[in-house]
């Protein structure tokens, strides 16, 4: 019997060299009678090769969720428009007929969504939830379906595992309860996983279990890993490579030390000083970003950030400008002034 954590071989499909997942230029508007359209994805870029582990960085509104849920065709069609391209495994998903879209959902790409009381079905059991999947997708028996639903439980650190699946939602703890998404989102050992801020609402020592178990589980079964969070912090120590978003465009991407070590957007140095400090005196207050994700002007006018950026001058204005290499080849900068040394929070 197959389990979650049972490594991969290689897939023949994929082609060498060639990324697992492949977004260019995704676009995503909201629009819908009598309200003005709202862009929330602006012609993002993103490369996630097999076994990586991506994180995807912002504050609330800065179109991390949207771009996930685009890419998986989960944001419906009516008042939306989406354009670009999300190749996985070099099928097209934007393009790919429903039938066939569903299929890839949950087999080949899982989710982790943000809230796990939100997501489960409250009136069915756990079992019953993780079961369906299981037959769905890998066309197993009840019987087969419920043993390896409890080695799932197993393998995500929940004891009493095959009690727990006659449980519903609302008799585990918020840690239980998410870590039976992640079972639900490896039931088919998939290829790529998107976890969206898996720790939202969990206390410090859950969320780093969370974490904890997300990087052993990709780990040992080369699963490829989105994260999505509003934390620096999560990604720390997780990811390989960190994209960082602003009003629906990237605006700094780099690998993960490079960018801890030497933040060159304002934004993101924002986030890093505004994130509490162990190793300083204490009385030193926060140093928060000024105003609201709301105080934003549209791309076409300029830096989206400048209306709260500290080191803003005039030629921040008149156009957007372009996400290009500083320094290191794979360290992207969309910024006109970018932090000096010695005001990087690192």
């Amino acid at each position: 019997m197959t389990t979650a954590t049972t490594p991969r071989d290689a897939v023949p499909g994929q082609l060498a060299g060639e990324p697992l997942l492949k977004v260019r230029d995704l676009t995503v508007t909201f629009a819908s009678r009598g309200r003005r359209a709202v862009r929330a994805v602006d012609g993002i870029d993103l490369d996630v090769a097999a076994g990586s582990t991506v994180g995807i960085v912002g504050e609330s509104g800065s179109g991390k969720s949207v771009t996930s849920l685009a890419a998986l065709g989960l944001l419906g069609k009516r008042g939306v428009q989406i354009s670009g391209s999300v190749h996985f495994d070099g099928a097209d998903l934007l393009n790919m007929p429903d039938d066939e879209l569903r299929a890839v959902r949950g087999k080949e790409i899982a989710m982790i969504f943000q809230d796990p009381m939100s997501s489960l079905n409250p009136v069915l059991t756990i079992g019953r939830q993780i079961t369906e999947i299981l037959v769905r997708h890998r066309g197993l028996s009840k019987q087969e379906a419920r043993d390896e639903a409890a080695s799932l439980l197993q393998s995500v650190g929940i004891g009493d595992s095959v009690r727990r699946l006659r449980s519903f939602p609302h008799q585990l703890s918020g840690g239980m309860r998410q870590r039976v998404m992640i079972a639900m989102a490896l039931a088919c050992a998939p290829r790529l996983l998107i976890a969206d801020e898996p720790t939202t609402a969990l206390d410090v020592t859950i969320s780093a279990q969370i974490l904890e178990l997300l990087r052993t589980l990709v780990a040992e079964t080369q699963t490829a890993l989105v994260l999505i969070t509003h934390d620096l912090g999560v990604v720390a120590g997780l990811c390989d490579t960190v994209h960082v978003m602003y009003s629906g465009r990237i605006v700094e991407s780099a690998p993960r030390r490079p960018l801890f070590a030497a933040p060159e957007h304002p934004y993101t140095n924002g986030l890093l000083a505004s994130v509490p400090r162990l190793d300083q005196p204490r009385g030193i207050p926060l140093l928060p970003i000024p105003g609201s994700p709301s105080d934003t002007l549209p791309w076409a006018q300029g830096c989206a950030f400048s209306p709260r950026c500290t080191r803003r001058e005039d030629d921040c204005l008149g156009g957007p400008p372009p996400l290009a290499p500083v320094g290191h080849p794979a360290h992207l900068l969309r910024c006109m002034h970018p932090v000096p040394t010695g005001e990087r929070r690192v």
